[in-house]
């Protein structure tokens, strides 16, 4: 199983309890169908929906969710379309607003009488945000990263054209027409050298077929470069930023940046000694301890 090689990098005290093997379920949507790995816990006071990024999986992100789940939550990863399990009509015209859509009504259909905590990670984690302000049926957002594309400086970091990366602004029209359904390996895009402080990590993230190791059409990069979030001064959800302390990808800055402009209430938590993909220790207890507290915050009565 894919998440087993994930969890091999977890701490050694953590690796029984990341290793839980998730409960595959399918959810039609739209013609795609659309794959989302659970741990069920009825009895939870609160739901967790893990959002990858650009270089993950339901997969890659699933040792952590059973690590939310080993502490009682009830917990849910899916894998957007071009990434895990998931099988399109249409790959290769795919589009970044595609995943906010499915989102808002994956969240829609999942709705029930417990609050939901979105965790979004990577690139994930601005997702996360969108669909929240976007839906009533989201009670919080956690995020590792609050990256908006549309910020030259986030491009030059994300990208692995450094500084070039300011100039897919102009490719942004590039979203239609026969060039947009290319596809291109996500890597040659992403900085995905940076994913991780483990090298070997960050080599099973670039090379995993279902994640980093992926192709994506031209007009989906473009797409999400181009898009238009939501102001954070209109969204009223409340945002926890859990941001890797020691991340070389994206610096805490770029995403602080976004968090300063909400109304909502915010908070920021930096997971020590954490990298990009955050494994390590104390970080990765601090990142769970942040996501209990914050699904116990919203399942108190108001």
């Amino acid at each position: 199983m894919t998440q087993t090689a994930y969890a091999a990098f977890f701490p050694a005290a953590r690796q029984s309890a990341a290793a839980l093997e998730p409960q595959e379920s399918w959810w039609p949507w739209r013609g795609h169908r659309v794959h989302v790995a659970r741990a069920r816990r009825p009895d939870a006071a609160a739901r967790v929906l893990v959002v990858h990024g650009a270089g993950g999986h339901s997969g890659a992100v699933w040792p952590l969710a059973a690590l939310l789940a080993d502490r009682g939550l009830d917990v849910a990863a899916v894998d957007l379309p071009l990434y895990g399990r998931t099988v399109s009509p249409d790959p290769n015209g795919v589009r970044y607003g595609d995943w906010v859509d499915l989102l808002v009504d994956l969240v829609a259909a999942e709705r029930d009488a417990r609050p939901l905590v979105l965790l979004g990670a990577s690139i994930g984690g601005m997702l996360a945000y969108e669909v929240a302000a976007r839906s009533d049926d989201v009670d919080a957002v956690a995020a590792t990263c609050l990256l908006d594309p549309r910020d030259w400086r986030a491009r030059a970091r994300m990208t692995r054209f450094g500084i070039l990366g300011v100039l897919a602004g102009p490719l942004t029209g590039l979203t239609r027409g026969p060039f947009a359904r290319t596809t291109i390996p996500v890597k040659w895009v992403a900085n995905l050298s940076r994913m991780s402080r483990n090298p070997n990590l960050t080599r099973l993230c670039a090379g995993d077929p279902r994640g980093g190791g992926a192709r994506v059409p031209i007009g989906f990069l473009t797409s999400y470069l181009g898009f238009r979030h939501i102001a954070p001064r209109a969204a009223s959800t409340p945002m926890t930023l859990v941001h890797p302390a020691e991340d070389a990808w994206t610096p805490v800055e770029l995403s602080v940046r976004v968090l300063r402009r909400a109304v909502a209430s915010t908070t920021l938590v930096l997971l020590r000694e954490c990298g990009h993909f955050p494994v390590e220790e104390p970080g990765l207890t601090d990142l769970i301890d942040t996501i209990v507290s914050l699904a116990a915050d919203v399942a108190s009565p108001r």
